[in-house]
């Protein structure tokens, strides 16, 4: 990055303070310095494990209703778009067979973005045969969610799904996608959905760089309310 010519957006990750200090031929102390009068000036922050970062205004999720990510967003004013990276159809094996069962499936990689920046790289699988009633232009434009329950092609509606949340680093892939560093911290999410019957309908992962996306968890003392509550996007 060049940083005399380039453009930085909120949640960008800076050069480390080595980097910076060859880059400009000043000494780590003269740099720190002026990190420390960009943080005063609120334009930059320190985060543990990432390094220093544009300082960015969080988006909040509410995790706890069955809904999807973009529709919650949109209803706090925030502009959504869905764009297409990579379509294919595969064959279910490992974890897939696991999930899906066997046979043909959809296979659709996208990058979902908020206000023009993006925010996740996001992976679905759905059987190939409940995918034909539209096409890759309509997923581009809805959620599966809303394009499989205007189909018609479920016997029964979608009705919940289940979400693992790991740590992982980010990949030289999705660090060109998500505008982030190759090997930054991230957020490896796996969501199944299920319809009425408890069949599982689609397998998704979801990839948010850990600059721009903080899961928040409410906790109480009743065992059933233990459960993620809202996830805050970072711009």
């Amino acid at each position: 990055m060049d940083l005399t010519s380039a453009t930085l957006y909120r949640g960008d990750l800076l050069p480390s303070e080595a980097e910076l200090s060859a880059r400009f031929a000043v000494s780590r102390i003269t740099v720190r310095r002026a990190l420390e009068v960009l943080r005063t000036e609120g334009l930059v922050e320190s985060r543990q494990g990432l390094g220093w970062l544009v300082v960015q205004e969080p988006f909040k999720q509410v995790l706890g209703r069955f809904t999807t990510i973009e529709e919650q967003l949109e209803e706090l004013g925030v502009a959504t778009r869905r764009c297409i990276v990579g379509s294919r159809t595969v064959r279910a094996n490992g974890r897939l067979e696991e999930v899906l069962g066997g046979g043909e499936l959809l296979e659709v990689t996208r990058v979902n973005l908020a206000d023009g920046q993006p925010f996740a790289r996001v992976t679905v699988w759905v059987q190939s045969y409940l995918a034909r009633s539209f096409t890759l232009d309509e997923v581009e434009e809805h959620s599966f969610y809303a394009l499989l329950s205007r189909s018609g092609t479920l016997k029964l509606p979608l009705a919940r799904a289940v979400q693992n949340i790991a740590a992982t680093a980010i990949s030289e892939e999705d660090a060109e996608l998500l505008k982030v560093s190759a090997g930054s911290p991230g957020l490896l999410c796996e969501r199944i959905t299920f319809d009425r019957g408890d069949h599982p309908i689609l397998f998704s992962r979801y990839v948010f760089p850990g600059s721009r996306a903080i899961f928040e968890v409410e906790l109480s003392s009743e065992v059933s309310s233990i459960a993620p509550t809202g996830l805050r996007l970072l711009e």
